[in-house]
């Protein structure tokens, strides 16, 4: 299959030979394949429900990693150095057991995402954590839905920004505001995050809504565009909600999106966590913290 011909209904041909002179061709492997998209953002279906996310023909690739899924997607191919890992919420507020005893799921993915980004940093692919950090600007531009739905009485003095006191000895701060203790990653993970920011392997972004990628542009959507990532591994808390809506809107946005099954967690019913599991293999891959490890060695 010639790839220039694959492509004369997605651009031009003076565009596409420019890209092809540019970056070189993208040879396809023998048997059918399927190109997806337009030249500047697309997959090569290749046999047996194996996907390349490289998108070779107009970005440089170093050394692509074929990744296992366990969805209806069988393999997918990234470049790592667009790929990248995105934690969700991994924060005291919602894990620490002082504070939210039935996340037990969540503290139980702790260890599965510190190998993810033990692994990741191995393979020089960033890890960008995502996280509730409010300024007071944000308490003034905060919906009510919002505000009601993170309050435990309906009022304004449980919710956003709330005096939280103490907890077990430590003054926890106003309820998710940046700086604060209970806004902080999660025990071990708060000391992964230090490090990786310090070295320079990790990129912190506080966000606002549930979505970490909501509206037009957010901190962490300008970091991807700046860095030109394109394939995204997700984890965190609450995967039915704050994950699954950065999840959601990566996906409106046009990028890969890999959901991570044993590092996102809820304390909702299990049918929240089906629904979420159906529509990640609908909207891009499924897979495990184990699998993709073993792939990136």
């Amino acid at each position: 299959m010639n790839l220039l011909t694959s492509f004369l209904s997605l651009a031009t041909i003076a565009h596409t030979q420019q890209l092809i002179q540019a970056y070189g061709n993208l040879t396809l492997p023998p048997g059918d394949t399927t190109i997806l998209g337009n030249i500047y953002n697309y997959w090569v279906a290749l046999p047996n429900k194996t996907f390349d996310l490289t998108r070779a023909l107009y970005l440089p690739t170093t050394t692509p990693v074929t990744i296992p899924m366990n969805g209806s997607r069988k393999a997918a191919i990234i470049e790592p150095s667009r790929s990248a890992l995105v934690i969700i919420d991994m924060q005291n507020f919602f894990l620490h057991p002082d504070l939210n005893a039935k996340a037990t799921g969540g503290r139980t993915a702790v260890q599965p995402t510190l190998n993810m980004i033990e692994g990741f940093r191995k393979k020089g692919m960033p890890v960008l954590w995502t996280n509730w950090g409010l300024d007071e600007y944000d308490l003034l531009t905060i919906p009510p839905s919002f505000l009601d739905g993170f309050s435990s009485d309906n009022s304004p003095l449980t919710t956003f920004g709330s005096e939280m006191g103490m907890v077990n000895g430590t003054y926890a701060g106003r309820t998710l505001m940046r700086g604060s203790w209970n806004a902080r990653p999660y025990g071990p993970l708060y000391d992964a995050q230090v490090k990786g920011v310090a070295d320079g392997t990790d990129f912190y972004f506080n966000k606002n809504r549930l979505s970490g990628l909501w509206g037009a542009q957010t901190p962490l959507g300008l970091y991807l565009q700046e860095n030109q990532i394109t394939t995204l591994f997700f984890g965190g808390v609450n995967a039915d909600q704050c994950v699954w809506g950065t999840f959601l809107d990566a996906y409106y946005k046009g990028y890969d999106v890999v959901w991570v099954d044993d590092i996102a967690a809820t304390t909702s019913p299990q049918a929240a966590t089906d629904m979420v599991r159906y529509n990640a293999n609908l909207d891009g891959f499924v897979t495990n913290s184990s699998i993709v490890l073993s792939a990136l060695a």
